[in-house]
């Protein structure tokens, strides 16, 4: 994001499934229309308004030059089909969909009784040197009170916790009002999963393992659960975004606002950022969709991994957690592309 964690994001506190998988050569084979199971019933208009929010973003003339035309389609299906390939891209690793949501906190920009974990942006220090202090010493050592770098204070450790993991989302202030805070870096250590080090110490079977499972543990053992937050030495700091609007998405890796349902995080290195996705999800409630890849992630690496963003607040964050399934995924590239760099590519 930006590169944040937000996309571990759920995969990643969770246990992503093939994080140590071999990576091979990609292979990249061609495909048809007719072959993507759902194409001819989805909404494509809404892929379109989706598209056309990054298209003008991206490095590539030829990508750009396609989002000028598509803001002048009145017909989403026909320009997919006229200007676009499907392309299957694998690279030896299965398939795997998980999902990320913004949280939304309790919290106040003034500290109470309440409200008393704050949220931090990135102090100088951090800039400089990385990898700079661990989760344990900053907040057992106490080297960020008092030096108006808090944006905010929530009244939960866990969920601020998660909100790191997250790498972004919204305060619910006492008012009604809200604030948005999005990824301002990291302390430069490694993210370490905290649901394998559960599973690891036998506390459960690694199908057991979730964000609620997580943060119940946490909540019933709250001095064992403090050190297992510890476990994890990376920290997210933030900044404030709420220039964004409340009826908006968090800003993705492309600096736009993510849609729920239609945005997903990739892997840069197998899938443009920008690029329109036909996504094939298995399991319980398949999904075939045409979505677009606008962010990344930490824990999203492979030509088959995909992290499919579900919206804000705790009902899109228990549909996510419960998402971890395999399909796969197609990139829709432009002609040009298909014939000019994909030589390799079979029909």
């Amino acid at each position: 994001m930006i590169e944040t964690l937000r996309s571990t994001v759920f995969a990643g506190v969770v246990m992503s499934g093939n994080e140590t998988a071999a990576q091979s050569k990609p292979v990249h084979k061609l495909l048809d229309f007719q072959q993507l199971d759902g194409w001819e019933t989805d909404d494509h208009q809404a892929a379109l308004d989706v598209f056309l929010t990054t298209c003008s973003d991206m490095k590539d003339p030829a990508w750009r030059a396609l989002g000028t035309v598509a803001a002048e389609q009145t017909d989403a299906k026909a320009f997919f089909e006229l200007f676009f390939r499907p392309v299957l891209i694998e690279d030896g690793a299965d398939a795997l969909f998980t999902g990320y949501f913004e949280p939304e906190l309790h919290g106040s920009r003034v500290q109470t009784e309440t409200y008393r974990f704050p949220i931090y942006a990135l102090p100088p220090e951090a800039r400089e040197v990385s990898p700079w202090l661990t989760r344990r010493d900053i907040l057992s050592g106490g080297y960020l009170h008092d030096r108006g770098l808090e944006i905010a204070w929530v009244d939960d450790p866990v969920e601020l916790f998660f909100l790191q993991i997250q790498g972004s989302g919204r305060v619910r202030l006492p008012d009604g009002g809200f604030l948005r805070v999005g990824y301002g870096g990291a302390n430069g250590h490694p993210y370490r999963s905290i649901g394998k080090e559960l599973v690891r110490r036998g506390v459960y079977d690694a199908h057991q393992v979730s964000a609620q499972v997580i943060k119940n543990w946490i909540r019933r053992n709250p001095r064992e659960g403090e050190d297992l937050l510890y476990h994890n030495p990376s920290y997210v700091f933030f900044r404030e975004v709420s220039e964004v609007p409340a009826h908006l998405g968090p800003l993705g890796a492309m600096n736009r606002s993510v849609t729920t349902g239609r945005s997903i995080a990739v892997d840069p290195v197998f899938t443009p950022l920008g690029a329109p996705v036909w996504v094939e999800k298995d399991g319980k409630d398949p999904i075939r969709r045409l979505m677009v890849a606008q962010d990344t992630g930490s824990a999203i690496k492979g030509a088959q991994r995909a992290d499919i963003f579900f919206g804000t607040g705790d009902k899109a964050g228990r549909a996510a957690g419960k998402l971890k399934d395999t399909g796969r995924m197609a990139v829709l590239m432009p002609i040009q592309h298909v014939s000019e760099t994909l030589p390799e590519a079979v029909q």
